[in-house]
């Protein structure tokens, strides 16, 4: 009994001893080995010119939605949009629209560039432009513009299409609301079109 408790004293004496000096040279090596700060160096928040964006100010991840007189949804969003001058113009890049008409069609556009006029109410799409519609075509053309307050889209230029049909090229495309038929809507090939028919199998 005596040698147990004689052991648990040396043990505790022990302790009390080299504890503390292992805690002390943990510490010592903490700060020995850490490094040493740098105030000079900044932190990379965003690699952005202050006095840049207050010269050109815009918008990142810019969006428009609105609905056209005869019922048609139109979104488009935008990479990148800024104003021009104070007329109302603007300036987007990487564009991405659809047109929704109400008799259920579907138009998707992608486009590099966009100019929206604001007061005459037009976007014009650029640098080169896609669309594709529940219809089942695809369309190519350098350059595109949609009306804000009505269903008409209109090609600035030739256009080259895949469709139902076959190969299409035109020096024209439109897609506007049947004059025919109030709830219908009607893509339409213009000026020297071509069609190279493939019939289905």
């Amino acid at each position: 009994m005596a040698i147990s408790e004689n052991l648990h004293s040396r043990l505790v004496v022990w302790a009390k001893v080299t504890l503390p000096l292992m805690a002390l040279a943990l510490l010592s090596t903490l700060f020995l080995v850490s490094r040493r700060i740098d105030p000079t160096d900044a932190i990379p928040y965003a690699d952005v010119d202050i006095e840049e964006r207050a010269r050109e100010p815009r918008l990142t991840e810019a969006s428009y939605a609105g609905v056209t007189a005869d019922g048609s949804a139109l979104t488009l969003s935008a990479a990148e949009a800024r104003p021009e001058n104070e007329s109302g113009v603007s300036l987007a890049k990487v564009i991405v629209g659809t047109l929704e008409t109400p008799d259920k069609t579907r138009v998707d556009m992608q486009a590099a560039t966009s100019v929206m006029d604001d007061q005459n109410r037009t976007m014009t799409l650029g640098g080169g432009v896609s669309v594709t519609t529940t219809t089942g075509y695809s369309i190519q053309t350098e350059s595109l513009v949609a009306d804000l307050d009505q269903t008409n889209l209109s090609s600035r230029g030739s256009v080259t299409a895949t469709g139902p049909m076959g190969k299409i090229e035109a020096g024209e495309m439109v897609l506007t609301q049947d004059p025919n038929q109030a709830d219908a809507y009607q893509l339409v090939f213009k000026n020297r079109v071509k069609l190279l028919y493939t019939p289905s199998n």
